[in-house]
This record gives C-alpha cells, sequence and structure tokens, in this order.
C-alpha cells in the first residue's frame, strides 16, 4: 500500500460539543456529492467506524441543523454526503466542513473546498493514533 501523510487538523469549525446532537445522515439534499476516505496513519489502513461529522452553510449563509449530518465509516473506511451546493459567502468559496474522530486516534478538523462549478468531489483524511 502507498505511503500517506497525516491530514494536518485547521482547528475548530462551526461544530457543537455534544456529538450526539449530530444527525446520523447522508443526504442533505441535492446537487453535490463528496465521497471520502477515512485511513490511519502509517500503513494506510482503512479505519472502519469512524465518525465524519459535516457541515455546510444553508442558502441563508446560516449554519444550522439543515446543513448538519453524521456519517459513521464503513468496512472500506468509506462515507458518501450528498447536499445542495454551499453557498459562497463572506469572501470564501463554497466550502463543506468536515470533523472525524474514532477511539484511538486524534481528531481532524478540515474544509473541503469546492471548485467553481464542481457538482462532485473527493477526499481523503488520515487519522493519527494518540495511544
Amino acid at each position: 500500500m502507498p505511503s500517506c501523510r497525516p491530514t494536518l487538523s485547521q482547528g475548530t469549525g462551526p461544530f457543537l460539543t455534544n456529538h450526539a446532537a449530530v444527525p446520523l445522515r447522508s443526504r442533505i439534499g441535492r446537487g453535490h456529492v463528496l465521497v471520502g476516505r477515512v485511513l490511519r496513519y502509517p500503513d494506510c489502513a482503512p479505519l472502519r467506524g469512524a465518525a465524519v461529522e459535516l457541515w455546510q452553510e444553508s442558502p441563508n449563509g446560516q449554519y444550522n441543523r439543515r446543513g448538519h449530518a453524521g456519517i459513521v465509516t464503513g468496512r472500506a473506511g468509506t462515507f458518501r454526503f450528498q447536499g445542495p451546493v454551499p453557498p459562497a459567502g463572506y469572501g470564501r468559496p463554497p466550502h463543506i466542513h468536515i470533523r472525524v474522530g474514532a477511539p484511538g486516534f486524534e481528531e481532524v478538523v478540515t474544509t473541503y473546498v469546492l471548485a467553481r462549478g464542481e457538482r462532485s468531489g473527493r477526499i481523503t483524511i488520515v487519522l493519527v493514533s494518540n495511544l
């Protein structure tokens, strides 16, 4: 398997501290599909059972429950999220905030930025053990 590099966390995002409040769903609308993989470092093996939290702005530019979703990765460490194309706002291009965590691993917060006109995208997130 090829080598992989840990994903650097970008710090915080619009996330709640109460993980139980994250609605478990993989679809919040139509227009854009983001597929991803969560791997563990250093062996690049898929990480099953990782919690992937996604949050994007609603059309009115607000972060609310409508743009919030949570997914648990499957056996291959993969997830699929479908939603409307997020709006650009506050001088930033359309983007989706992503927080990924799993027991025994450091949490990662990152942002997926959509290219102009993009209707589908891919992301790989690599977690590092905290043991």
